[in-house]
Formats: structure tokens, C-alpha cells, sequence
């Protein structure tokens, strides 16, 4: 056999090796964090539930996730094992923007220089003005009228070459 003809097949094999290997690895690494979970431990389960570990038995855990409620889930659920910070983080609902971090506004009116000018009564008329009064329309209009008559004239003149030939036409038959 030629290598040329063998050559997709290695590299098929070779790609399903590597996304095998790199499911293996997640899958290794999430059994790891569930094992390394203590009473005690803030977590989050697959469907975005954040609760405290109670007690751990071989496939189920005992989550708290209000006080006084208790709820038994299996281990393939805990989605991540939160660190103490974080999880206290989100529980108390704190902000996390720091006091060091350039704060970013929500709209782009601080990016310009006329934000200070520009009130938001100022808006911009963008409907058609009214002529002034002392303006002669009667001259704009009777020199757009002028192409305007010479393309109907035109358009008649050939309409009525069509006909004539039709009917030339017919008349030959």
C-alpha cells in the first residue's frame, strides 16, 4: 500500500487519541476536586446551586443550601469546590470590583469631550425645515419641471413607436 493512502487514517487515529486523552484529563481532574471535598466546603452543583457540604457518603453528598435546608445530591452534580473567599463572596452578595480597578461606565457618554456640553434636552432635528418665506420655490420648480416634461415626452414618443410597430406588425400576416 501507498503511505499516501494511509496517511488520513493516522492522522485520524491520532485526533481521536488526543480528544480521548484530553476527555480523560477532565474527567480525572473533576474526580480529584470531588474527592478533595471536606464538611464544611462551599460548593456549586452542575445546575448553579451554591450550598455548604454537610456530610459526605460514597456517591452522595448532604448540601445545606439554606439555613436549616438540607438536600442530598450525588457527587456527579457538585459542578466546582469553591475557595472559602469566593464562596463567601458570593454568598454575602459582595461587590467584586476592587477599589484599584478603573471603573468602566455603562455608556460611552465620559468618553467624549462634549459630555459636559451636551445636556440631554440638546437633540438634533433631523425632519425637513420649512422653506423661508421670502424664498422663490416657483423658480427651483419650474426648472426641475422642465427635465421632467422632456422625459415624458420621451417616454410617449417611444411608446408610441412600439405601438405603430405592432400594429405594422400584425398587419403583415
Amino acid at each position: 500500500m501507498n503511505i499516501v493512502t494511509l496517511l488520513p487514517f493516522i492522522v485520524l487515529i491520532g485526533a481521536m487519541f488526543l480528544m480521548t486523552r484530553s476527555a480523560k484529563k477532565k474527567q480525572q481532574a473533576a474526580a480529584q476536586m470531588r474527592d478533595e471535598m471536606q464538611a464544611g466546603t462551599g460548593v456549586r452543583t452542575i445546575g448553579g446551586m451554591y450550598a455548604t457540604v454537610k456530610e459526605i457518603h460514597e456517591e452522595t453528598v448532604l448540601l445545606e443550601v439554606a439555613p436549616g435546608v438540607h438536600a442530598i445530591y450525588a457527587k456527579n452534580a457538585i459542578g466546582a469546590v469553591l475557595a472559602d473567599e469566593e464562596y463567601n463572596r458570593i454568598l454575602d452578595g459582595a461587590d467584586p470590583i476592587h477599589g484599584d480597578e478603573p471603573v468602566v461606565p455603562d455608556d460611552a457618554s465620559s468618553l467624549t469631550g462634549d459630555a459636559a456640553e451636551a445636556g440631554k434636552g440638546d437633540k438634533i432635528d433631523l425632519g425637513k425645515t420649512a422653506a423661508p418665506a421670502d424664498a422663490e420655490p416657483a423658480a427651483d420648480e419650474a426648472k426641475d419641471a422642465e427635465p421632467a416634461d422632456k422625459a415624458k415626452d420621451t417616454v410617449k414618443a417611444d411608446a408610441d413607436a412600439a405601438k405603430d410597430d405592432k400594429k405594422s406588425g400584425d398587419d403583415a400576416k
